[in-house]
């Protein structure tokens, strides 16, 4: 960003909404609403920074059981911002990245970008085994992220939280 449009940029958060709703989807054959530490994070730190968080689900790592998660929570409900968290990895029965990245209109490619550099400061080379990623459906926000508690709080305290107002605010813009 040029010195010239930091005046943009604080009207645009200055716009944004100061709470946003959210759907919360784990991915994950194994885990249940007591097991779902990850899942529990996710909604932990969303509401602890002011936002709500309507739904919390778990489904299979399936690809239709997935879909139909994501499109749900993207339809006429009031989420704005939906974060889906595990089967981002390189295992045969990681599909969530791949179930969902054909369903965003638009992709937001530095979140995928950013969260993997930061990841490589946390872990290594590991880091580039996430398939991490973001992007917009139907004027809401989705997030791809790992299931680990580690990379949760990692995706939520240096990227999400920080912008998840701003985001969801932009993302309700029309075209002018």
């Amino acid at each position: 960003m040029s010195p010239g449009d930091e005046g943009g940029l604080h009207r645009h958060r200055r716009d944004a909404p100061a709470s946003v709703v959210c759907t919360v989807v784990t991915v994950s054959d194994t885990r249940t609403r007591e097991t779902d530490t990850g899942g529990a994070l996710v909604q932990e730190l969303l509401e602890q920074s002011g936002h709500v968080v309507s739904e919390r689900v778990i489904v299979k790592d399936e690809p239709d059981e997935i879909r139909a998660a994501l499109v749900r929570a993207t339809g006429e409900g009031e989420s704005r911002a939906v974060i889906i968290t595990g089967g981002t990895g390189v295992a045969p029965r990681d599909v969530t990245p791949d179930t969902v990245g054909p369903l965003l209109e638009r992709e937001i490619p530095g979140f995928g970008e950013l969260f993997r550099m930061l990841s490589f400061e946390e872990i290594g080379s590991a880091a580039l085994l996430s398939r991490a990623l973001a992007g917009l459906r139907t004027g809401r926000v989705v997030f791809v992220i790992p299931g680990s508690r580690g990379a949760v709080r990692l995706a939520l305290e240096r990227l999400i939280v920080p912008e998840l107002a701003h985001l969801a605010g932009e993302a309700t813009k029309t075209r002018s």
